[in-house]
């Protein structure tokens, strides 16, 4: 009898030993099975405009009909040199850079000032910076127009771009950014009578690659995505950046149905290089969006 308790008892604790490794390892289970079906919600989309855009009309009236088409080279080509929407992703390109290369000068100058240096009232500044995140686009859009065109700037590159240097986003990521360096290599620079342009691009600059990297990517995202102004304020077809471009493809009626499948041609052309650039520097971006969240 002492023998049947005895074996009783190691088997109830090697039942209690077991339990939270098997707890662990069904919550490890379900976060996994709730991430992939997160990014089977998110992919799907995806998946069926690229299968539409291979088709020669693209209806799509059952599950039956996601299947991969023939008309690949021949929608895309013709998206790309009928519909000129080559024109319209170089537009959206070069805006995007330069809109990166403004932001990023004007937004490490400004929260190198706020940190660094003893600014009047900076404080109140850096308040009223974050102010102007609370005024939505559109609102800024009608004197904007009237300024640009008292510029001159209408129906340019100015247009599309000088409106989007100043970034408050920008600003607050890099200043909490620079407020997580070590105070004793700002207090070595400043002993070692290092000035401001030197020691921005020979401390802060490279200590910050990964950050500036990451904000790049947020940024060339934020520009190649505008639709509205560029609307507004860009007449010339040719001159347009490829999200209104898009409005071209919707345009073109063949036989009273619309060609969806050069839609979602077009779709996925201007999904590519933020696709590209979001996966190739995925480490700097996600180090960016912890840096935001401290």
């Amino acid at each position: 009898m002492d023998g049947v308790i005895q074996y009783t008892k190691r088997r109830i604790d090697a039942m209690k030993r077991r339990t939270p490794e098997r707890t662990a390892q069904g919550s490890t289970a379900g976060v996994h099975l709730q991430l992939w079906v997160l990014v089977l919600l998110v992919v799907f989309p995806i998946v069926v405009a690229l299968v539409v855009s291979t088709k020669q009309q693209g209806i799509v009236t059952s599950l039956g009909d996601l299947v991969p088409g023939t008309y690949a080279v021949e929608n895309y080509r013709e998206a790309i040199v009928d519909y000129n929407f080559g024109r319209f992703m170089w537009n959206s390109l070069l805006m995007s850079i330069v809109v990166v290369a403004g932001k990023l000068v004007i937004s490490v100058c400004a929260a190198m000032a706020i940190v660094y240096y003893r600014v009047p009232y900076k404080d109140l500044v850096f308040l009223f910076i974050l102010f102007t995140l609370l005024l939505p686009v559109p609102v800024r859009f009608i004197p904007l127009f009237q300024l640009i065109n008292d510029f001159g700037w209408g129906n340019s590159l100015l247009a599309i771009t000088v409106p989007y240097l100043a970034s408050a986003t920008t600003v607050f990521i890099l200043r909490q950014h620079f407020l997580s360096i070590p105070t004793s290599i700002v207090e070595t620079a400043k002993l070692d009578g290092v000035g401001p342009i030197r020691f921005m691009l020979y401390v802060l600059i490279p200590m910050s690659k990964g950050v500036l990297v990451g904000v790049s990517i947020i940024m060339f995202v934020y520009a190649w995505n505008q639709y509205l102004w560029p609307l507004v304020i860009i007449d010339s077809e040719a001159n347009q950046v490829a999200q209104v471009g898009l409005q071209l493809l919707q345009g073109d009626v063949q036989g009273g149905q619309l060609s969806w499948s050069l839609v979602m041609a077009g779709s996925m052309l201007t999904l590519i290089p933020p696709l590209v650039l979001m996966i190739v520097f995925r480490k700097p971006l996600l180090e960016t969006f912890t840096i935001q969240q401290k």
